[in-house]
């Protein structure tokens, strides 16, 4: 029986944390929704408005035998601005904000040294602000949220070029 575990990251608009994720192997879905907030079941509409309290977010369904937890933080540290609390790149407040939602004890302590290795690493001039937060309810979005790259990938590259992300990225990082 094959094992399952799952991922939760917020990082800013989530049409662009699916491909990144999407195209390892090991995982089986990335699946975009909002997480942290206190309305349930959210809409996309409320969401935006920043008063429901949720955070654009990933759950990433994989194979810890084929992609590690660990392996998914480094591409997670890899296309956000981890000293940025208060949105990512064009997209701002806090239904943007990163953070990582564990859902167990190695999860958390994984992603407690994954932020501390990165802070002493001296990448980044700003402290990294990103918060390691248990796992409330993920909530998934709406479809036409779902895998977005692929069903309107001239929209997805129009926006993805204007956000400012990939020039960060490349400042920043080398995606392997």
């Amino acid at each position: 029986m094959e094992k399952k575990e799952q991922a939760i990251f917020a990082g800013g608009c989530f049409w662009c944390m699916v491909h990144p994720f999407d195209k390892w192997e090991g995982v089986e879905s990335v699946i975009s929704g909002y997480i942290g907030g206190t309305t349930e079941n959210p809409t996309y509409e409320q969401v935006k408005t920043g008063m429901t309290g949720h955070a654009e977010a990933v759950c990433i369904t994989f194979n810890p035998d084929v992609v590690s937890y660990d392996q998914l933080l480094k591409v997670f540290w890899q296309i956000i601005d981890p000293t940025d609390s208060q949105g990512q790149f064009v997209d701002r407040g806090t239904s943007y904000r990163p953070e990582i939602f564990y859902t167990n004890e190695a999860q958390k302590r994984a992603a407690e040294q994954s932020k501390e290795a990165l802070e002493k690493s001296g990448m980044f001039n700003q402290p990294i602000v990103v918060s390691i937060t248990p796992a409330p309810t993920f909530y998934e979005a709406e479809t036409y949220h779902q895998d977005f790259y692929l069903k309107n990938p001239e929209h997805y590259e129009r926006y993805r070029s204007l956000s400012g992300r990939d020039e960060f990225i490349q400042r920043h990082h080398s995606l392997s």
